[in-house]
């Protein structure tokens, strides 16, 4: 028995709620950093802060994977897992830039750090079953196309989230300025509009999509035996099967491990050090100042320079990755795009003024889109259907664990090495893309074997 075809607007709505998680997303990335320092964090700092962020996918993504899998009632699989995460990451949306109103009870930076703590943990609750999904209802012909369609989504909602605070700022007159200690009014209403976005979209996806029981992922996947597709069976197995889970996972998993590693080490050093970095680099500010007018410039236009990036990989997602893919396979287009990333990245140091910042951002979003697709398309064809959610979650450790140890070592890299510039923390970032370009080419891709051992 063979999963249904499904049609292109089938395919965007099951993943359209991916649209608001990557916008809170964005919103974050762009502007957490911003926002503690408001609260009190010096540059040195963040990384510690940002901490939370990988260390709540470490925790959270594996449990979901695991309960997800076997989890199946009148709701669904994956889908009440959607929802929740969604009203939780909105909750942590609207409090984070306003976690001044709490300084009775604790101090701002800690109260702030404790709700990104939340959006964290509530992101990753909603993500992992978005993409066990993908891997539970498409073909494997369609996979390639299918996370690309989510990679679309996200970019589309990230540039939305990154460009939010400029654009209420430049087109409707909300003011970037705040009392200090206070985090300004075009942020705070940006935090707002995307924890509203955010449970919008997922409503999409929960009305408009069917999940396979485990009955019917059963006939599809051969591995899997008949006492399997039992409510008993699902019933008795246990979270501590994760580790052993672990222990079992598919070779090609164990050879993207390493490509996400240097990919997601690269990317957090980007998302931490990237305002302060443009700030002091290009703008010539000192790098103690956190609340000028040029530093909120600042601040806003590194929004429109993630939102170029989240743009790009849209657009590259959604009309060209997919067929470079099919004519030069997956690991070829990853590895090239890998590449473009880390040119991008190094490109940074050597821009004459803010402007001239897009061009290595385009580079940059091309490898992001890649990111976002690839290694999840490769590892889709090595897991069986029924341990997708656990797998899924199992290979985010490899995404979390190099942000965690980026956010311990990054900070002091940047005081003590770096001579308190995190300019060359951006310049690191490229290189360790460059890393994981060449090692995508150790990695086995088995949709490929399988198709080429068909054809011959």
């Amino acid at each position: 028995m063979e999963k249904r075809k499904l049609s292109f607007w089938e395919i965007w709505n099951m993943s359209f709620g991916f649209l608001g998680i990557q916008m809170g997303f964005a919103l974050q990335n762009a502007n957490a950093s911003r926002i503690l320092q408001v609260f009190g964090a010096d540059v040195h700092e963040l990384s510690w802060f940002w901490i939370i962020a990988p260390l709540m996918g470490l925790i959270v993504q594996p449990i979901i994977g695991h309960y997800s899998d076997n989890t199946w009632g009148r709701f669904g699989r994956r889908k009440p897992f959607f929802l929740i995460g969604a009203v939780l990451a909105s909750v942590g949306l609207i409090l984070m830039p306003q976690a001044h109103i709490f300084t009775a009870i604790l101090p701002a930076l800690w109260v702030g750090a404790g709700m990104l703590m939340i959006m964290d943990a509530s992101f990753n609750i909603a993500m992992e079953p978005f993409r066990a999904l993908v891997g539970d209802n498409l073909r494997t012909d369609q996979r390639t196309a299918g996370f690309s369609v989510q990679t679309a989504l996200i970019g589309f909602g990230a540039v939305v989230g990154s460009a939010l605070p400029y654009v209420l700022t430049n087109w409707f007159g909300i003011s970037n300025m705040a009392a200090v200690g206070e985090v300004p009014l075009n942020i705070v209403l940006s935090f707002i509009i995307g924890a509203a976005i955010l449970l919008l979209s997922i409503t999409v996806t929960l009305v408009t999509t069917k999940e396979y029981s485990p009955a019917e992922l059963a006939q599809f996947d051969q591995d899997v035996q008949p006492q399997d597709v039992s409510g008993e069976a699902i019933a008795e197995t246990k979270l501590t099967d994760i580790f052993s889970d672990f222990k079992k996972m598919p070779l090609t998993m164990r050879q993207l491990s390493w490509v996400q590693f240097f990919s997601w080490f690269g990317l957090f050093g980007m998302w931490v050090f990237t305002t302060p970095a443009i700030a002091h680099h290009i703008y010539g500010l000192p790098l103690s100042d956190n609340s000028s007018q040029e530093y909120q410039n600042a601040g806003d236009w590194v929004g429109i320079l993630f939102g170029v990036y989240n743009l790009v990989s849209a657009i590259v997602a959604l009309f060209f990755l997919p067929l470079v893919a099919k004519k030069i396979g997956r690991k070829a287009t990853h590895a090239t795009s890998l590449i473009i990333g880390g040119i991008g990245f190094i490109l940074i140091y050597f821009m004459p003024n803010e402007d001239w910042i897009v061009l290595p951002m385009i580079f940059i979003g091309i490898a992001w889109a890649s990111i976002l697709a690839m290694p999840y398309a490769i590892l889709a064809g090595s897991i069986s259907a029924k341990k997708m959610g656990v797998y899924m979650g199992i290979f985010n450790f490899f995404i979390v664990i190099p942000q965690i140890i980026n956010a311990i070592i990054g900070g002091p890299i940047v005081k003590y090495l770096y001579g308190g510039n995190p300019i060359y923390a951006i310049m690191m970032s490229g290189v360790s893309f460059i890393i994981a370009a060449i090692l995508v080419y150790k990695v086995d891709d088995v949709d490929d074997i399988v198709s080429n051992q068909k054809i011959n």
